[in-house]
């Protein structure tokens, strides 16, 4: 069975494993995977490597000679904390495990292992990462000559910097999200609020305005109504 994990995208794998014919094998495998392997017999090349390449994910072995996984991990966290880190190892026991959760581990797989078993964990990791870059890039979000920065919630043109309470800045991400397209009010509530009800819409109105006030000085962008459906961010480029 072949298990293609992100094709054409080849992203490039980390492998610590200083046992040979293992080694081979996940390469092997990997790369009939779709996967771009690097692998590595210990520790303190492994972490060369690291700093080498714009790695995926890590895949280390516990017992490698030079430094083991559970430095190589925390070092590698260290250079970067989101990096995500697998680990294989012959050792099963719960102070292992914990040890390698400690030192930044995502994942634990204990040889011996199937290997397809093990391609379908890196592509959850994988999956999972896409995902979360995905939704860091919504974090800061431009329309316009503005940028809103939802996770500190912050308005900025410019060296001008505007703080918005939680509801303005979801409603206006929401909005800036879908630039230039029509948003219905229930679609709105239920992103903002959590419901579509009487209260939480008397609300919209209210959060509405204000969001409508911070913008008014910006003649090229605006909150426009469509009528009996709901919003439209209407940003007008020269």
């Amino acid at each position: 069975m072949r298990i293609c994990l992100m094709s054409n995208l080849f992203p490039k794998i980390l492998i610590v494993e200083d046992d040979k014919n293992m080694g081979y094998l996940l390469k092997e495998n990997m790369k009939l995977a779709g996967l771009s392997p690097v692998l590595c017999s210990d520790g303190i090349e492994g972490l060369k490597k690291f700093h080498s390449y714009p790695f995926a994910l890590c895949i280390l072995d516990i017992m490698l000679p030079g430094k083991d996984g559970l430095y190589l991990a925390e070092e590698i966290k260290k250079s970067n904390k989101d990096m995500p880190i697998l680990f294989l190892t012959a050792k099963s026991q719960d102070e292992d495990k914990i040890a390698g959760f400690k030192a930044g581990c995502d994942d634990y797989v204990t040889k011996p292992f199937n290997i397809e078993e093990l391609l379908l964990r890196i592509r959850v990791i994988l999956r999972r990462e896409h995902k979360s870059r995905d939704e860091k890039k919504q974090e800061i979000l431009s329309f316009g000559n503005l940028t809103l920065n939802c996770e500190e919630r912050k308005l900025r043109i410019g060296e001008t910097v505007k703080n918005l309470s939680t509801k303005e800045s979801e409603l206006l991400k929401v909005l800036a999200i879908n630039e230039n397209k029509v948003v219905s009010r229930s679609k709105i509530l239920t992103a903002v609020w959590g419901q579509d009800d009487y209260y939480v819409s008397k609300s919209l109105d209210v959060y509405l305005n204000k969001i409508r006030k911070l913008l008014s000085e910006y003649p090229n962008i605006e909150i426009m109504n469509v009528h009996g459906f709901g919003y439209k961010l209407y940003v007008k480029y020269d």
